[in-house]
């Protein structure tokens, strides 16, 4: 879940740990199936995915391109599936070990390129604040395993 922001904090125990003014925030859920392979997609994704606006007002540019940052914060409940009863269940989230690997690689890679990334505390009870810009708000799935083509 990708959300354009004016500003974002993340706050764990009292203690502010991360915060950015005009940015993203990113609540990145890790589901069972994810695995290293999808990392380089969403990286590419969060970095050049034209979600700010140019001099007319057109979403035209990019993280990249205008040099702003982000919140990258583990959120596991994305995978709640509520369809049955009335309590979440969490069986589709990746286990936390490996989840924990996927979300450290990613905010790694999105460094590489250089991008200003502020996290969360992972599996902390964390408090997130955020000035939604626009509202803009966006589902990132990544493809997944190629599928074969029939030929």
């Amino acid at each position: 879940m990708v959300q354009r922001v004016l500003e974002a904090s993340v706050t764990v125990e009292g203690q502010r740990v991360s915060e950015i003014g005009p940015g993203l925030l990113v609540l990145l859920g890790v589901g069972k199936g994810d695995t290293e392979a999808d990392v380089p997609w969403m990286v590419e994704k969060l970095a050049t995915m034209r979600i700010f606006e140019d001099a007319e007002g057109k979403m035209n540019l990019s993280l990249e391109d205008t040099s702003r940052q982000l919140i990258v914060v583990s959120q596991f409940t994305l995978y709640g599936d509520t369809r049955k009863g009335r309590r979440p269940s969490f069986i589709d989230a990746l286990e936390p070990v490996a989840a924990k690997a996927l979300y450290e690689r990613t905010c790694e890679l999105l460094r590489q390129r250089g991008l200003s990334v502020g996290t969360g505390i992972f599996a902390a009870d964390m408090k997130v604040a955020l000035v939604n810009d626009g509202p803009v708000t966006l589902l990132l799935e990544s493809p997944g395993p190629a599928t074969p083509s029939k030929g």
